[in-house]
């Protein structure tokens, strides 16, 4: 199961992805793309803005599913 954490966007990378540190661990960086309702309504994510993520099993690689 995947599990929602917040965090900070680092970098905007080709293909609507980032890397995005997490909050709780300052250390642990994923690589998240956009959820398809933030793509459906063309919500902008830009470096510097939080989000919430939804980090998968391996813990590498998550989903952004909002903006806050």
């Amino acid at each position: 199961m995947s599990e929602t954490k917040e965090g900070l966007v680092l970098e905007a990378l080709p293909g609507l992805t980032f890397r995005v540190e997490l909050k709780s661990e300052p250390q642990r960086q994923v690589l998240a793309h956009l959820a398809g309702k933030m793509k459906l309504h063309n919500i902008r994510v830009l470096p510097g803005d939080r989000v919430l993520v939804e980090v998968g099993p391996d813990g590498r690689r998550g989903r952004i599913t909002r903006r806050l």
